[in-house]
């Protein structure tokens, strides 16, 4: 059998090949450049209205350190805090960093380092001025360890007879309130306070325990 030879392809026949394309960059012309811009410009404002609207925290004044009842309170005494309240209406009761702080008063009640500056722990002058320091001493077992500077406390007198315990002492701030091991506590197991009172209500409280037999007395922090 004869072999045929294989077909040739013609010499004049040429494979139409596409021709190549680069990817060009949108020029600052195009369109599709600007709606991007203004979808992220519209997403960056509207973020930041929605984070501001989620901050509903306030800036207010808090004591620096623990300050007692009399003390004037200068700028450098002041620190601000961030703080959001449950019920807006409690802002009421506090100093805002807006708030221009009256000039000539004072405390009239302890404040703890930290502790937001309450409206009610600022009188005149004169009405803290009747205030005194009374150093007590009562047995550990009969104060809340959580008592310290700046708490508000109640104070009962024990005096044994049929009327029981009397409530000598009302709504008292601690001024001072050491560590047993940081005083002769220590050895008696008693611990002291020092308490901030009315003038008055201080010489009536030391009559009525030089009156009484074996005193016992007992601190009890209010809620």
């Amino acid at each position: 059998m004869t072999r045929r030879p294989a077909p040739r392809a013609e010499t004049g026949a040429v494979a139409s090949v596409p021709p190549a394309t680069r990817a060009s960059r949108p020029g600052w012309r195009d369109p599709r450049l600007w709606v991007g811009v203004l979808i992220v410009a519209v997403s960056v404002v509207a973020g930041a209205r929605l984070l501001a609207a989620a901050d509903d925290t306030v800036s207010v004044w808090a004591v620096a350190a623990d300050t007692g009842p009399g003390a004037e309170l200068a700028p450098d005494d002041l620190v601000a805090h961030r703080v959001r309240f449950a019920d807006a209406g409690d802002l009421d009761h506090y100093f805002s960093v807006d708030d221009e702080l009256p000039a000539d008063l004072r405390l009239v009640r302890g404040v703890t380092a930290g502790e937001l500056l309450p409206r009610a722990a600022i009188g005149a002058a004169d009405a803290a001025a009747d205030t005194v320091e009374l150093p007590i001493a009562v047995d550990a077992e009969q104060v809340p360890p959580s008592v310290r500077a700046g708490t508000v406390v109640d104070v009962y007198l024990l005096a044994g007879g049929k009327d029981g315990a009397v409530r000598s002492l009302d709504d008292a701030t601690v001024v001072d309130a050491p560590d047993l091991e940081a005083t002769f506590g220590a050895a008696t197991g008693r611990r002291q306070l020092v308490l901030a009172v009315p003038e008055a209500d201080a010489a009536t409280f030391l009559e009525a325990l030089g009156r009484a037999e074996s005193p016992v007395l007992t601190v009890v922090r209010g809620g």
